[in-house]
């Protein structure tokens, strides 16, 4: 009998190839444990809401109000929405001329936000930029080189259409920071196999790492990618997320113009933003946009192609990005409720960061950078022999050993370090920085006693100790 279209030996070998380990077999493992009545701190993923983090209130305001228009004809609507709100509504109402959130917009996203978005990266960075480079976004065969350790959505892309997934590391001791005679040794080796290396990805703020790039790191980064024609890519979306003052956020973009001609004009850049992450935490609104530098008009009319195949962005998305760029002014009545949600959110999440660095740092054979920036720890797990045996035994990779442990015995859902890649012998694990505040020292005392027991049942004492 032949197979039929959708049996698993039909479907497309790229789709079997690619993985996505934030939601892998840990994920599913606690899904199944949750339904069975344990209770599971999910900080496998940056989710910010999911974890108790309440939404910020003037957006949620004005997007109900553009979600359901006749409230504004409600002679009452004042009693119950700020008058701020109220005009922001009508604002991007009428940017849909008069459809409203149930209609298509253009393909590259509704022109009034693709300008405010512009506005925005010119306050920013600096420099101007054209409205007509930027596409709105639901969310964020050639090879991409990709740092190591990489959030798994990239090698999964690469896969799913084709690619080659070149990797380059980043220098756990030298706090993740990036080796550019690394860099030349990846697209040398790649080439050498016959790859065409087209782009290469930074994610700055660092996912899984939490590293913040310096000024010095992004100059080298640009210029290697200049000298070697690659497209640069920037995925920007934590710029929000900073929990130290020593390196604050630089755009690939500002940095690059900075520089000046002939580099400022001659290299390509994508960069890449979010209402998912920074103080929002807006995940399910799916809301984001890129912004193209140095791009031929060509390829942006290609790529207008392709964003038409999908007609149209999310419009609630859209809002929510225009308002992430053009949030209340100092004078509007929705100001200070603003500015305290929002200092709020990002003074606790520097805390936390430093409760959960302290925290893996005070347990055995544990190390841990501190968190940067973005929203997680990525701690090092330095496993004895006796539990990477165990391991192999179970048919597991080490660190999935490890992280199915920990989730039976605590609950605490993490991803394994290998999901993300790492040296060859060097095990991790990554957690969010999200869990709220006032649960942070339960859990990581949980953490503590299930890894100081594991290492004490695995650790023969002989060359392992506290690190």
């Amino acid at each position: 009998m032949s197979a039929k279209g959708l049996d698993h030996d039909s479907i497309n070998e790229n789709v079997k190839r690619a993985q996505y380990a934030v939601r892998g077999e840990l994920y599913l493992r606690a899904s199944e444990l949750q339904k069975e009545g344990k209770k599971i701190i999910f900080t496998n993923v940056g989710n910010p809401h999911a974890l108790g983090q309440r939404p910020l209130t003037f957006p949620r305001q004005v997007v109900a109000l553009c979600q359901a228009p006749f409230l504004l004809d409600d002679p009452n609507v004042g009693l119950l929405f700020p008058a701020d709100a109220i005009a922001r509504a009508k604002h991007y109402l009428s940017l849909t001329s008069g459809a409203g959130l149930g209609a298509y917009s253009d393909s590259r996203g509704i022109p009034g936000v693709r300008k405010e978005v512009a506005e925005f990266i010119q306050r920013r960075d600096g420099y101007p930029t054209d409205p007509e480079l930027i596409y709105l976004t639901d969310g964020a065969s050639k090879g991409i080189l990709v740092p190591v350790p990489q959030y798994p959505l990239y090698s999964a892309a690469i896969s799913l259409y084709g690619g080659s997934f070149v990797p380059y590391y980043l220098e756990e001791t030298a706090n993740w920071g990036l080796d550019i005679d690394n860099l030349r040794q990846s697209v040398a080796q790649a080439r050498s196999k016959g790859i065409t290396v087209r782009a290469m990805v930074i994610i700055n703020p660092g996912n899984p790492t939490g590293q913040c790039l310096s000024e010095a790191n992004l100059k080298e980064i640009i210029r290697f990618c200049h000298q070697e024609n690659l497209v640069l890519l920037g995925d920007e979306v934590y710029q929000q997320n900073i929990y130290q003052d020593e390196r604050p956020f630089l755009s690939s973009r500002k940095v690059l113009m900075d520089m000046g001609q002939p580099i400022s004009k001659e290299l390509q850049l994508i960069s890449f933003h979010t209402v998912s992450k920074g103080y929002w935490g807006e995940c399910g609104q799916r809301g984001g946009y890129f912004e193209m530098t140095n791009i031929p008009p060509e390829t942006v009319d290609e790529i207008y192609k392709v964003a038409s195949i999908s007609l149209s962005p999310n419009i609630a998305g859209q809002i929510f990005v225009g308002l992430m760029v053009t949030p209340p002014r100092p004078g509007d009545i929705s100001y200070e409720g603003f500015v305290r949600e929002s200092k709020g959110i990002l003074e606790s999440l520097r805390r936390r960061a430093q409760l959960m660095t302290d925290g893996f740092n005070s347990c055995r054979n544990v190390a841990c950078n501190f968190t940067e920036g973005a929203m997680y720890s990525f701690p090092q797990i330095r496993l004895p022999p006796k539990a990477i045996e165990a391991a192999k035994k179970a048919g597991k990779v080490p660190d999935v050993f490890y992280c199915l442990k920990l989730l039976e015995a605590t609950g605490i859902s993490t991803v394994p370090g290998s999901g993300f890649g790492q040296k060859e012998g060097v095990f991790h694990m990554r957690t969010t920085i999200l869990p709220a505040e006032e649960e942070m020292p339960e859990i990581m005392g949980s953490f503590k006693k299930f890894n100081d027991e594991f290492m004490e049942q695995y650790d023969d004492h002989r060359g392992y100790s506290r690190m």
